[in-house]
């Protein structure tokens, strides 16, 4: 269907006006707060004396306050550009918005790694408006890893281009776009928003569609680049191959520019990704306030069982401490349930008298997008004063400056918490940032180790775009998408990649061709993401039932069985009926004094082996498995006092994941003059050393890969340690791991011998409970007799 002008004008126009992929600015959630905050240096001060106080450890860190640095504009930037951020009141750019924008202009590919609040937006909004400005017939693309994260970016150029005077069509392409917007949003925008999964099965099997895009396509921008990791980042490499390949067909070569919080590698994962040289820009000219890190170990309240207080109980007084004193505070938990826990009792906390207004909100995946949209507003303007989230917050949503962030229990990795911390700190003001250990025996080595925080490294993002599964997967894609030329280069063995799918009648050779034939649409076969996309909907009843949020599928078990209480932003729910098979769960508002907690059991049993081989103290093997998955009972759970007062039985149908998996046995030889507490231990050391060396070896990310030790596993009876491929049916790890199985036994035993922890540590074999723990030197006697 041809569109002219007239017709695109005025669907534009209805796009406008019915705000299709903008999301209006909603009235402020709850008044501004008349009483005036107490300034956040002093706040912080107090809370750290107040902490100190008590009975338990309390490190304390400052990171002194710097200074701006600024560059110059490049010259020849279109002055109305230039008036138009200096009407929003950017005088002049930080050195590495000016170096990002040069690099840019020149067309040259740049990577801009600077901290959370940083100008980065400004890094690529800056060169891809003044091309515009220059050349009306100029389209760029923006690829954000969320829609959240996409409608937000909207905001944000919205203002700019307004700001600037010039019609410029600005618009996200998303699921949730509608179709006759769709046709406009081709035909019509110069910058297209929109997420990987889409432009993978959406625009780049379309591409005839889309001919004004990628006829003319000067930029694409890569958000939030340390996402891209692991078998994610490995399929998103091969969907910018496909990219460039389609734009070289269209006589187009855009410039790449490229944004990423801190890591270890942005200059290699960036070059991995885009598949071309990148220049590194990673100086940081932004300023910032003095920052206050606090690392906090509540305190203990049982002696005799070395019972802590509870976590969420001690992030709930810092939390609400700090938004009565007028700190804007963000809290970040590990979990949904928590989320809402600790939203319930901060609202408790704060409520002064019936018919105040909530201060706090909560922020998680499963609310409605029009529901987040609001919290982030009232966030940006001051009426929300605190939210809980989970890490659906770290990324770089504008939620403005906070005063203070509280992550209660390590989240992982080094650079997850300091995204986490990053997201407090207004440029000139001091900011709190206090993490709240658990009494996860990670936490307990963080409080024990505090430079495993201050001192330690950030994390490497590794990607493999050549990894025959993903390649092949891919290049599918891109011969349904464009015919391949014999000797075409798209990633390792292309040629031979080919041949094979011409003797599976897949692609046909012609001359010096290969083209399509199947029926089939390769992109729809193709899952960029591990996760799965089905969500169930979670449905109020009564007389006009509504969709109060949304559950996705893995989750669903533990969440929403038949008589679970879902909390949705504070308000408690029972689950009446789940309609498994229609995604569906129906649920009535209660009020009750527990919560429900689902226990998911987890099996992992051997299908088939089809490599082996037998070493002295053991035997090596990889083989498919079958992982199930199965919620039985929930219990129910005071509030407050987290005591149980009940349970119940769970009937959902289980989750199977077939898989690829590696895994090594010890025998007798290996286990002699160890016994049984000892094996396990040791197998839990060898699991925890194996599980994070991997990655390295695999160019894939901790995540890809699960863990499992069986002290007697089923299918012959001997100690074992799995690792599997996190992937439904595998994406070549297995393989991998076992080709590398020398090298990975040999570096694991190598890192156990060199940490200098006495019983086990994060860094080698795990952290332990106990201070005289077995598991170090189990493990590292195993691996000694395995390797003979």
């Amino acid at each position: 269907m041809m569109l002219t002008a007239p017709c695109v004008a005025t669907i534009l126009q209805n796009i406008r006006s019915c705000q299709v992929g903008r999301v209006p600015k909603p009235p402020p959630a709850y008044p501004v707060p008349a009483v005036r905050p107490i300034p956040p240096a002093v706040v912080a001060e107090a809370l750290v004396t107040e902490l100190q106080a008590k009975p338990t450890d309390v490190i304390v860190r400052r990171i002194e306050a710097r200074g701006p640095r600024f560059g110059e504009w490049p010259e020849g930037l279109d002055p109305r550009l230039v008036a138009a951020l200096r009407r929003r009141g950017i005088e002049r750019p930080f050195v590495h918005q000016s170096a990002a924008i040069s690099h840019a202009l020149a067309g040259a590919n740049v990577v801009v790694v600077t901290p959370t609040a940083s100008g980065k937006t400004l890094c690529y909004n800056v060169p891809v408006l003044d091309t515009i400005l220059r050349d009306r017939s100029a389209r760029a693309l923006y690829l954000f890893p969320t829609k959240a994260l996409a409608q937000d970016q909207l905001e944000e150029l919205h203002g700019l281009i307004g700001e600037v005077g010039e019609e410029i069509g600005t618009f996200t392409y998303d699921g949730d776009t509608p179709a006759d917007a769709r046709r406009a949003v081709r035909a019509a925008g110069h910058i297209v928003l929109t997420n990987p999964d889409m432009l993978h099965t959406a625009i780049l099997p379309h591409h005839t569609k889309w001919t004004k895009l990628f006829e003319s396509i000067e930029y694409v921008v890569i958000d939030e680049l340390h996402t891209y990791r692991g078998v994610f980042g490995s399929h998103l490499a091969n969907v910018i191959r496909r990219l460039r390949r389609i734009c070289q067909f269209y006589g187009s070569d855009p410039t790449f520019i490229l944004s990423s919080a801190t890591i270890a590698n942005p200059g290699e994962l960036a070059t991995a990704l885009v598949g071309d040289h990148v220049e590194l820009v990673d100086d940081n000219g932004a300023p910032a306030g003095e920052r206050v890190v606090v690392v906090y170990n509540p305190p203990v309240v049982n002696r005799e069982l070395g019972i802590r207080q509870s976590s969420l109980k001690a992030a709930r007084d810092i939390g609400a401490r700090l938004i009565r004193s007028g700190v804007q505070t963000i809290v970040f938990v590990p979990s949904r349930v928590r989320v809402e826990l600790l939203l319930t009792y901060l609202r408790e906390a704060l409520r002064n008298k019936p018919g105040d207004p909530e201060r706090v909100a909560g922020y998680r995946g499963g609310y409605l997008p029009n529901e987040r949209r609001r919290i982030e507003q009232g966030l940006r303007d001051g009426t929300v004063r605190g939210v809980v989230a989970t890490n659906a917050l770290e990324l770089g949503i504008d939620i403005g400056g906070m005063g203070a962030s509280v992550v209660m229990g390590y989240p992982g990795s080094i650079a997850s918490l300091w995204q986490q911390f990053g997201r407090a700190g207004r440029r000139q003001e001091t900011s709190l940032s206090v993490l709240v250990a658990s009494s996860n025996p990670l936490d307990q080595y963080v409080c024990a180790n505090p430079d495993f925080v201050f001192g330690r490294p950030v994390e490497r993002g590794l990607i493999d775009p050549d990894n025959l599964y993903v390649l092949g997967s891919h290049l599918k894609c891109a011969a349904f998408e464009l015919p391949f030329r014999v000797g075409e280069v798209f990633g390792a063995h292309t040629d031979e990649l080919l041949d094979i799918l011409h003797e599976e009648n897949v692609v046909q050779r012609a001359g010096d061709r290969y083209h399509w034939m199947s029926e089939a649409y390769p992109a729809e076969q193709v899952s960029l993401r591990t996760a799965s996309t089905d969500n169930f909907v979670i449905i109020e009843q009564g007389p006009q039932p509504r969709v109060i949020g949304e559950c996705d599928r893995p989750s669903a078990p533990l969440l929403i069985h038949e008589d679970a209480i879902y909390i949705h932003r504070g308000q408690q729910y029972q689950v009446e009926y789940l309609d498994w098979d229609d995604k569906k769960a129906y649920v009535t508002p209660v009020s009750v004094d527990y919560y429900t907690d689902a226990q998911l059991a987890v099996e992992l049993k051997v299908l088939d082996g089809f490599r082996d081989e037998g070493v002295a103290g053991g035997r090596h093997e990889a083989g498919e498995v079958a992982i199930t998955f199965l919620a039985t009972i929930f219990k129910k759970v005071k509030l407050h006092t987290h005591e149980n007062v009940g349970w119940g039985k769970i009937a959902i149908p289980e989750e199977n994941l077939h898989t690829s998996a590696y895994w090594v046995s010890f025998d007798e030889a290996a286990t002699r003059g160890l016994g049984r507490d000892d094996i396990a231990a040791g197998l839990d050391g060898v699991a925890h050393l194996l599980r994070n060396l991997a990655p390295v070896y695999c160019l894939c990310d901790a995540r890809d890969i699960g863990a499992q030790a069986q002290v007697r596993a089923p299918h012959h009876q001997l100690p074992t340690v799995f690792l599997y491929d996190n992937i439904p049916g595998g994406v070549g790890l297995a393989d991998r791991l076992f080709d590398i199985r020398d090298d990975l036994v040999e570096a694991s035993l190598a890192l156990v011998k060199a940490c200098p922890c006495e019983n086990g540590c994060p860094s080698c074999v795990g952290p332990q409970v106990e201070s005289r723990s077995p598991a170090k030197r189990a493990a590292e006697r195993m691996l000694e007799r395995l390797r003979g």
